[in-house]
C-alpha cells in the first residue's frame, strides 16, 4: 500500500505583533480601561509570547499509565476532562445509579438577551421535565444552549475537522480546545461531553432554522463528532500529528461509539417549514451514534401558530393543549424506553450484528 501523506498548502493566518495587538485590544473598548493602558500593553506583550510560540497548553503532566506513551506531555485541561468523562461513565453504568435524563434546549433564545422573551423551546423543555420528575428513581440535567448567546464567557468553539485528517486525530474528549495561544478558552464542551456520557437518556426539543438546527445546537453536534469514533489516548498520536493519526487508520481502526445504547426523544418545532426535515436530521444523527429511539411517540415535529405572527406566537403554545401532551408524552416513552434498557430488555434487533463498514 502506497504511504499516505498530508497534503498542506494553504496561506499562513499568521499575526505579527501589530496586527495581533489591535485585536486583542478590542477586548478593552471600554472608558473603565482607559487608566490602565501600561497595564493592557504589558498584558498583551504576554499573550503575544505564548502566541508567537504557540503555547497551546502552557500546563501539562506526563500521561502516565494506561497510554501509548507514558511519558508524553499532555495538557492538564484536556485530562480534568478525561476524567470527569469517566467518572461519568461509571456513574451511568452502575446499577445503583438513578435513572438520567439530560434535556437539551436547542434554541438560542434567552429572555436576558437581545429577544427580550423565553423560547417557546424552553417551555417544552419544562413541560418534559415535570413529566420526568415525577418518576421514581429518574434524575434531570438541563442543557440550555441559549446561555451561549446570554452568558458571559460561555463558549462552544467550532469543530476544526480533525477527523477528516484521519479518525485518531479526533480524540475523545475532543483535545481541539482550549488553545491558549489562540484564546480559544471557556470552551463548554468539555463539561457537555461528560453530561452526555452521564445520561441514560437524551431529549433534544428545539426550533428549527431556516431548514437546520439553530447555531447553537449545530455547534454541539458538530463537535460530538468524537463520540462516535474518536481516539480515546492522544498520546498515540503524538497530540496533533497528523501523519500517525494517518498511519494508525490505515493499520485498521475501529471507531469506538463512546454513547452507543442510551436513548433518545426529539421534538422539533416551526412557524412554517422545516420541521419533518430537521426531525429527521437529529434522529439519523443520533441513530448514527448508537442511540436508539424510543419509538413514535418519541419523535415529533410539530408547527405553532402556522404562518401566524411570530408577536403572537407563545399564545399560539399557550392553545396548542395537544402538542404540549405530545410533548409530555415523548418524555414518557424516553422513561419507558430507559426503564427496559436498563432492565437489559429494550428489544434492538441488530445488536451483536457486525459492521462491515464501521465508519
Amino acid at each position: 500500500m502506497a504511504r499516505i501523506t498530508v497534503r498542506k498548502g494553504m496561506p499562513s493566518v499568521q499575526l505579527d505583533k501589530a496586527q495581533f495587538a489591535e485585536r486583542l485590544k478590542q477586548r478593552f473598548q471600554d472608558p473603565a480601561f482607559e487608566p490602565l493602558q501600561t497595564e493592557i500593553d504589558r498584558i498583551i506583550d504576554a499573550a503575544w509570547d505564548g502566541y508567537d510560540n504557540s503555547r497551546k497548553a502552557p500546563y501539562t503532566r506526563p500521561a502516565g499509565p494506561g497510554h501509548a506513551d507514558p511519558e508524553y506531555e499532555l495538557s492538564v485541561d484536556w485530562l480534568a476532562h478525561r476524567d470527569a468523562l469517566q467518572e461519568a461513565e461509571r456513574r451511568q453504568k452502575s446499577p445503583s445509579s438513578m435513572s438520567r435524563i439530560l434535556l437539551i434546549d436547542g434554541s438560542p433564545r434567552s429572555d436576558q438577551t437581545c429577544p427580550g422573551e423565553i423560547s417557546k423551546s424552553f417551555r417544552l423543555m419544562e413541560i418534559a421535565e415535570q413529566v420526568i420528575e415525577r418518576e421514581r428513581d429518574f434524575e434531570v440535567e438541563r442543557l440550555e444552549l441559549s446561555r451561549l448567546t446570554s452568558e458571559f464567557g460561555r463558549q462552544i468553539h467550532p469543530c476544526k475537522g480533525c477527523v477528516s485528517t484521519a479518525m485518531p486525530l479526533c480524540h475523545w474528549p475532543c483535545s481541539c480546545y482550549p488553545n491558549h495561544s489562540l484564546g480559544q478558552v471557556n470552551d463548554w464542551m468539555g463539561e457537555i461531553y461528560a453530561m452526555w456520557t452521564a445520561a441514560h437518556g437524551v431529549m433534544i426539543v428545539t426550533p428549527v432554522h431556516w431548514y437546520q438546527a439553530p447555531t447553537v445546537l449545530k455547534a454541539m453536534i458538530d463537535r460530538l463528532v468524537c463520540a462516535d469514533g474518536g481516539n480515546p489516548d492522544p498520546t498515540s498520536t503524538s497530540g496533533k500529528d497528523a501523519q500517525k493519526a494517518k498511519e494508525i487508520e490505515m493499520n485498521g481502526w475501529d471507531f469506538p461509539r463512546h454513547l452507543a445504547g442510551r436513548v433518545f426523544s426529539v421534538v422539533v418545532h416551526g412557524d412554517s417549514a422545516g420541521t419533518e426535515t430537521l426531525r429527521r436530521s437529529l434522529s439519523d444523527w443520533l441513530g448514527d451514534m448508537g442511540l436508539i429511539g424510543a419509538g413514535h411517540a418519541a419523535e415529533i415535529d410539530r408547527y405553532i401558530g402556522y404562518y401566524e405572527p411570530y408577536a403572537d406566537s407563545h399564545r399560539a403554545l399557550d392553545g396548542d393543549r395537544a402538542f404540549q401532551e405530545e410533548t409530555r408524552n415523548a418524555a414518557r416513552a424516553l422513561v419507558a424506553a430507559v426503564r427496559l434498557m436498563r432492565r437489559g430488555t429494550l428489544p434492538r434487533a441488530d445488536a451483536g450484528l457486525a459492521e462491515p463498514r464501521p465508519k
